[in-house]
């Protein structure tokens, strides 16, 4: 999935970034640590939400597929009896 490599890229180049920026910041060690724990949750949080996104949007398709293919079944059942 074309959506799915960008999102993994995006959050492992987000984290790489954030991390790296922390720790060449001028700061003392209880700081860069906060600074760290901070940056890891608000990450978290971000992979939780776009987790959810992604659940939502293949439960539509699953959704679809499911109605396409129950359409597609009647209009079998309705050509059988038709010949029959």
């Amino acid at each position: 999935m074309c959506t799915g490599r960008f999102l993994t890229g995006f959050l492992v180049g987000s984290a790489i970034g954030g991390i790296l920026g922390i720790l060449l910041a001028p700061a003392s060690g209880e700081q860069t640590r906060d600074k760290i724990i901070d940056k890891a949750d608000d990450a978290y949080k971000n992979a939780e939400d776009s987790v959810r996104e992604i659940q939502a949007k293949a439960n539509d398709v699953i959704d679809d597929i499911q109605k396409k293919g129950d359409d597609l079944l009647n209009k079998v059942y309705d050509l059988l009896k038709k010949n029959q």
